[in-house]
């Protein structure tokens, strides 16, 4: 029987992990710290009984990907839980762009620009199975629907501060400035709009749901299932070197690229070595983790039914602070995102205390403290926040690369999302995944189709080694 090692066991090492043992491959996946999950993980940090997602929390990404999608991980536990509202973002007018699932309820909250809205979103809401089958995959691929991802490709390539023009009300623009935030970058770059029109548009077609439980939950789930082909895990085993490794015929690499360069040493083609070198990384984030009794006081009213609430106010004002961040400033008042987990999944209280998470985008391997800066920027919307706080976690930009290796200097989305990097990660090749020794891949974030707790880039590397495998007909993978 063929075997395999997967080192890392975030959610696309363990997705590369099932796919592997769906096709009959023995598959032992190394995780060095002591619980798995990478960035999906779940814990008391602040009091008894207050469950806090500690990175990942809200997963449009999770619930469409076409990987998890052909997955039966309800069976395994998982459940997704949606809010009354997917996404707010108030203004200092009171008001707030707000996104529900429904494309036509979020068109009437926004006025004279809810025509442009559906417009511009409709199609790709009702398109985007077909989309993603597409864009969760290299750019460099034989597309099934290439008019679909011409049209989708001609407006993503934008800036998303062009983009922006569509819309003249501050609170449309608010809500997509706020989403296209997610990039971390500035939002005057090319490909900016290709974060939130997939993450809208997802939105819109599946919701912004969170899982029950904690985002542990997704984990746990691929993890049993993972069990339940014969697989197996073992934690606290840190691997300096793919010399520590026992032999095997296929290799899974969830880490980032310039970790890769450091296990595979002189074994790593000199080529492919300098591009792994060369990987940048993008902003950092500060995370706070918040217990709150009776939860956030917002001014308006859909934020305290929002799932998600984007604190950065209005667009000119977000894209400020996000072309600072990526100047190496920190700004004055920073963009924040804001989880309310608690409000679809009960569970994660005790009593009346609320878990609250939320984090910062700062400079790179930010050094400094941040703490009150993101409690002031949440009660700027909502006074009275801090009177209702029970307890609290910090997470520094170094403490979050302490937590994940793979979030280098605090970036966690494993890598600069810049045009070019978004378009050749990890490098230039026709097999993005192949690190150029035979039988090792790559299969972290850093990997197409990029950050985002969706699997696809752990499915695609393992199905590219079994591919591999097969042109080889070096032995038959199936048991």
């Amino acid at each position: 029987m063929t075997n395999a090692i997967v080192v890392g066991s975030g959610p696309n090492g363990l997705a590369a992990a099932v796919t592997l043992a769906q096709a009959g491959v023995e598959v032992t996946v190394v995780e060095a710290a002591d619980a798995i999950g990478g960035g999906t993980r779940t814990s008391e940090l602040t009091v008894p009984g207050v469950l806090h997602d500690h990175c990942s929390a809200v997963h449009p990404m999770g619930i469409a990907s076409p990987y998890f999608r052909s997955l039966d991980l309800e069976s395994h536990g998982l459940e997704w839980l949606h809010p009354e509202v997917d996404v707010a973002h108030p203004l200092e007018s009171g008001t707030a762009g707000v996104l529900h699932r429904s494309i036509e309820d979020t068109a009437a909250g926004l006025g004279r620009d809810g025509t442009a809205w559906a417009r511009f979103f409709g199609p790709r809401s009702e398109n985007f199975d077909v989309l993603a089958g597409e864009l969760f995959r290299p750019i460099l691929h034989a597309p099934r629907h290439p008019l679909a991802l011409a049209r989708f490709g001609l407006d993503a390539a934008a800036p998303a501060t062009w983009t922006a023009r569509r819309w003249h009300t501050p609170e449309a623009r608010a809500l997509f400035g706020g989403i296209a935030a997610h990039a971390l970058q500035p939002l005057s770059r090319p490909t900016t709009t290709a974060v939130a029109l997939m993450m809208i548009a997802a939105g819109h077609r599946y919701g912004w749901p969170v899982a029950k439980g904690g985002s542990r939950a997704v984990t746990d789930a691929l993890a049993s299932l993972l069990l339940a082909y014969g697989g197996s895990i073992e934690t606290g085993r840190f691997v300096r070197s793919l010399s520590e490794l026992p032999a095997a015929d296929i290799v899974m690499l969830d880490l980032s690229p310039t970790a890769v360069a450091e296990i595979a040493g002189d074994r790593l083609p000199p080529r492919v070595a300098r591009a792994y070198r060369r990987w940048r990384y993008g902003p950092s984030a500060f995370k706070v983790d918040l217990a709150v009794d009776g939860g956030v006081p917002w001014i308006n009213e859909h934020c305290r039914r929002a799932g998600t609430v984007h604190v950065g106010g209005a667009f000119e004002e977000v894209a400020a602070a996000e072309r600072a961040v990526a100047a190496g400033v920190m700004p004055e008042r920073p963009f924040v995102l804001v989880g309310q987990q608690y409000l679809a999944d009960p569970s994660r209280s005790a009593g009346d205390v609320h878990p609250v998470w939320a984090y910062a985008h700062v400079p790179q391997g930010y050094p400094g403290e941040a703490t009150d800066t993101v409690i002031d920027r949440i009660e700027q919307f909502a006074p009275g926040l801090r009177e209702r706080i029970v307890g609290r976690h910090v997470r520094t930009a170094g403490a979050m690369a302490a937590y994940n290796p793979n979030y280098v200097g605090g970036d966690i989305l494993t890598g600069s999302n810049d045009p070019l990097q978004v378009a050749l990660r990890p490098r230039i090749a026709l097999d993005p995944y192949k690190i150029g020794i035979p039988g090792v891949y790559i299969c972290s974030a850093a990997t197409p189709p990029g950050a985002g707790v969706h699997g696809m880039g752990g499915h695609n590397a393992a199905t590219s080694a079994l591919n591999a495998l097969t042109r080889n007909n070096s032995k038959d993978y199936i048991s």
